[in-house]
């Protein structure tokens, strides 16, 4: 009996982690198409469908999942149009959000964003109601090694406007129209890049809220995240 309940267990378990790799798949390929559609379905050419790709195959999505959306982007393939958008809100102690969606029925979406904000007390906001605290960055994590002494003034020269310590990590802010150029310059330095991508940074950042507050934004943060129209959730504090 014990071994067919650990049987059954493994499968749920199973389950639960195809559909969260599934999901993620989905996120991915909407974010392919999207950019696919905007600027070409060339890579090399295409800075945003570059990075899209590369986070698909950082999570081992198959080869053809990702041409497929290519070519959905293309036109070359039939399927939903897909289309990007940010939601604004407001959080708890006024912290502000933005929620960066996408999506082939923007109605569901919003449903499902606002539905998120009432369940945690909070608000959406109207366009360009918290927007003006953000500004688009191109952000590069790396890892240093024992092999790769981190010359700031280097990086600085290379076009990199701030560098961010976090743990072992360090997160390099660019121009957003900078970021493919300025990523190769880090590679050639010999650094390894663990992740490079567009986000909205926030212009003047305010402390994570304490205590029972800062436990709501959290959950708040993370639930809206798991939504399946959901990219990427942006907030104005310092963590």
């Amino acid at each position: 009996m014990s071994g067919h309940s650990k049987w059954a267990t493994t499968r749920r378990h199973k389950a639960v982690v195809d559909a969260k790799r599934g999901a993620h798949f989905t996120k991915l390929s909407k974010a392919i198409t999207v950019a696919a559609r905007e600027g070409g379905g060339d890579p090399d050419r295409n800075m945003k469908l570059r990075l899209s790709v590369d986070l698909a195959r950082s999570a081992s999505m198959p080869k053809e999942n990702i041409e497929r959306a290519i070519k959905r982007g293309t036109g070359e393939l039939v399927g939903d149009t897909v289309e990007e958008l940010v939601y604004e809100g407001f959080g708890p102690e006024g912290v502000a959000l933005l929620v960066e969606v996408m999506t082939d029925n923007r109605n569901r979406t919003v449903s499902d964003v606002k539905k998120v904000f009432t369940k945690y007390g909070c608000s959406m906001g109207a366009q360009g109601s918290v927007g003006w605290m953000f500004e688009r960055k191109g952000a590069i994590r790396i890892i240093p090694t024992s092999d790769t002494m981190v010359d700031e003034l280097v990086l600085i020269d290379l076009g990199v406007e701030d560098i961010i310590s976090e743990d072992e990590e360090l997160l390099l802010l660019t121009p957003p129209d900078k970021l493919t150029t300025i990523e190769r310059g880090v590679q050639e330095l010999g650094y390894t890049v663990e992740q490079s991508e567009l986000v909205y940074w926030p212009k003047s950042p305010v402390a994570f809220p304490e205590d029972r507050a800062g436990e709501k934004l959290g959950q708040l943060v993370d639930t809206l995240d798991n939504l399946d129209d959901v990219v990427n959730v942006f907030t104005n504090t310092t963590s």
